[in-house]
C-alpha cells in the first residue's frame, strides 16, 4: 500500500516516447512542475498532452514545448506562451481546442468508465461541424483539421457526442498526500488536478505535505488513493505569479 517513490526522476522513469500525459493545473496553480521538470530530464519526446493550458515560456509544460518533446496537445486555452503560438502557426505542433467544461467532463468521463457522452457546447460551431485547425501547414494553410462529430436531438435539442479521454500517464500536484495515495488540493489548486488524475492508467502525484494514513480526514480527500499509483514528496515547491499587481 505505500506508494511513496524516492525522487521524481524515478516516479516518471517508464515515461516513454509516444506518451500521453494528462498534466493538473490552472494557469500556474496546481500545476506539477517538479515532475515536469523531471519528465524533461528523462528524455521522453513525442508526448501527447492534455490539460487546460500548455504551461509559459519556460516553465511548466512549456519546457517541453520549448524543446520540442510535445508532438500534440489538447486544451482549452492557449494564450501566455509565445513559443505555443509560433509552434502553432508554423506546423510544428499539432492542437486541438476543446470548450473548457466539455475538456473537464471528457477527462472525467475517462476516469468514470463512460466512453463518451452528449453535451450542448459546440453544437452549431465548428467544434461540433469539424473543420477547427489541428495543424497548420507552416504557409498559412490548414494541414489537418478536426472531423465533423455526431449529432442527435433529445427532447428537441441538439447535443454533440464528445470522446472521453484516458491517457497513458497523469501528473498532478497536491498540497496533501498520505503514503496510501490519498490527495487533498489546496483551494484553487484543485482545478483540473482530480480530472487529470483519474484519468491516467498510472497516476504520478507531487504532494508538499506527505502524511501517514489516518492523518487526513476521510471526507476531506479530493482523490481517493485507488486512482493514484505514485507518490512523491515535493516540500518547497516553486510558485510563480502569472501576473504580479502591485502599487505604484
Amino acid at each position: 500500500m505505500n506508494k511513496v517513490i524516492a525522487s521524481a526522476d524515478d516516479a516518471v522513469r517508464d515515461i516513454h516516447d509516444g506518451a500521453s500525459l494528462a498534466v493538473g493545473g490552472f494557469g500556474l496553480c496546481g500545476v506539477p512542475s517538479v515532475l515536469i521538470e523531471a519528465v524533461f530530464q528523462g528524455g521522453a519526446t513525442n508526448l501527447a498532452t492534455v490539460s487546460n493550458n500548455c504551461g509559459i515560456d519556460g516553465w511548466g509544460l512549456g519546457t517541453l514545448l520549448a524543446a520540442k518533446r510535445i508532438r500534440r496537445t489538447t486544451g482549452s486555452y492557449v494564450g501566455e506562451n509565445k513559443e505555443f503560438e509560433r509552434q502553432f502557426l508554423s506546423g510544428e505542433l499539432e492542437v486541438e481546442l476543446v470548450p473548457q467544461g466539455s475538456l473537464a467532463e471528457r477527462l472525467r468521463a475517462g476516469g468514470a468508465g463512460i466512453p463518451a457522452f452528449y453535451t450542448p457546447a459546440g453544437v452549431g460551431t465548428q467544434v461540433a461541424d469539424g473543420g477547427l485547425p489541428w495543424r497548420f501547414d507552416g504557409a498559412g494553410g490548414v494541414a489537418l483539421a478536426s472531423p465533423p462529430k455526431e449529432i442527435r436531438e433529445f427532447d428537441g435539442h441538439r447535443f454533440v457526442l464528445e470522446r472521453a479521454i484516458r491517457t497513458d500517464f497523469a501528473l498532478v500536484h497536491a498540497r496533501y498526500g498520505d503514503t496510501h495515495g490519498n490527495l487533498v488540493y489546496e483551494e484553487s489548486a484543485q482545478n483540473f488536478n482530480p480530472l487529470c488524475a483519474a484519468a491516467g492508467v498510472v497516476t504520478i502525484a507531487e504532494v508538499e505535505e506527505l502524511l501517514q494514513p489516518g492523518e487526513i480526514d476521510p471526507m476531506t480527500v479530493h482523490t481517493p488513493g485507488i486512482f493514484v499509483q505514485r507518490v512523491v514528496h515535493t516540500p518547497n515547491v516553486e510558485k510563480p505569479i502569472e501576473r504580479r499587481t502591485v502599487r505604484s
